[in-house]
C-alpha cells in the first residue's frame, strides 16, 4: 500500500509540474526559429546614442536587442522576439520600428570608444536591471538628457535628420539578400491562400440565388391565399355565370 501511495503522489507531481524544457517553447507554423544563443550568464547590454532607449548584447556576433520590454533578434531576413533573453522566441510579422534608428556601424564605434568624434563612455549595464527600469528611463529620457548616452560633448541629431536617416536605412535594409528571400517566400504564400478564395466567391452568390428562389416560390402560395375574399368571389362568379346575351329574334319581335 506504501509503494501504491508513492508512485501515486509521484504521478501527480509529474503532472501538475511542468518540465523546464517544454516551458517557453513557443513554434510558429511554417516559420522556423533561430537558433539559440548560450550565455554563460544574463549578458550585459548598452545604449545606443541618438535612439530612444535601444540596448544591444555587444559581445555577440549578431545583433541582439532589447527594447520596449522585449528582446530582439533578426535571423534569415525574419525578425523574433521574446520576454526572456535565452528562451520563447516567436516570429514578429514586420521590422521593429526602432531597428532605423540603430546606426549600421555600431559595433566599429563601440570598439574604438568613438561616437562621431566624440569620446563614448559607454557603459555595461546588467539585462536585469534594464528589464527593471526600462520604462522608467523610457519615459523621463534619462539616457539622451541626463546622459547623453555616455557620449561627452555631444548633441543629439535633430528630428529631421534622423528621420533622414531612417529613410536611408529602410532602403539599405529591403536591399539585403535575406530580406528579399523571406518577401517572396510570403508573397508566395498569400497567393497560394488567394487560390482557393475565387471559388468560394463563386459558389456563395449561386447559394444565395437558390435561396431567393426558394423564398420566392414559398411567397407566392401565400400571396395568393391572402387575396382579399371578395376579389376571389367575384372571380368565381365570373367563371360560374357568364353574362347571357339577349337572342335577335326576340329583340325583333319586340320592336
Amino acid at each position: 500500500m506504501k509503494k501504491l501511495l508513492l508512485g501515486t503522489i509521484l504521478l501527480a507531481l509529474a503532472i501538475v509540474v511542468p518540465i523546464p524544457t517544454i516551458a517557453g517553447v513557443n513554434i510558429s507554423i511554417g516559420i522556423s526559429l533561430p537558433p539559440p544563443i548560450v550565455f554563460e550568464a544574463p549578458p550585459d547590454v548598452i545604449v545606443i546614442p541618438d535612439t530612444n532607449n535601444v540596448y544591444v548584447v555587444p559581445n555577440v556576433n549578431v545583433d541582439f536587442f532589447f527594447w520596449n520590454g522585449w528582446w530582439w533578434r533578426p535571423w534569415e531576413g525574419r525578425w523574433y522576439r521574446s520576454h526572456y533573453y535565452n528562451q520563447g522566441w516567436v516570429y514578429y510579422e514586420n521590422v521593429p520600428s526602432f531597428y532605423f534608428d540603430v546606426d549600421p556601424g555600431w559595433r566599429r564605434y563601440y570598439r574604438s570608444h568613438n561616437w562621431y568624434g566624440h569620446r563614448w563612455y559607454y557603459e555595461r549595464i546588467p539585462s536585469r536591471q534594464v528589464e527593471q527600469n526600462w520604462k522608467r528611463w523610457e519615459n523621463n529620457r534619462y539616457w539622451e538628457k541626463q546622459r547623453t548616452w555616455g557620449v561627452k560633448n555631444y548633441k543629439p541629431r535633430t528630428q529631421s535628420r534622423r528621420e533622414e536617416l531612417r529613410h536611408q536605412r529602410q532602403v539599405q535594409y529591403q536591399r539585403r539578400p535575406e530580406v528579399k528571400r523571406h518577401q517572396q517566400q510570403m508573397h508566395q504564400q498569400q497567393r497560394q491562400r488567394q487560390v482557393g478564395q475565387p471559388q468560394r466567391q463563386h459558389q456563395q452568390p449561386q447559394k444565395e440565388r437558390q435561396r431567393k428562389q426558394q423564398a420566392q416560390s414559398q411567397q407566392q402560395p401565400k400571396q395568393q391565399q391572402g387575396q382579399p375574399r371578395g376579389k376571389q368571389q367575384q372571380g368565381k362568379s365570373r367563371l360560374q355565370h357568364p353574362q347571357e346575351k339577349p337572342d335577335r329574334e326576340d329583340e325583333g319581335q319586340r320592336r
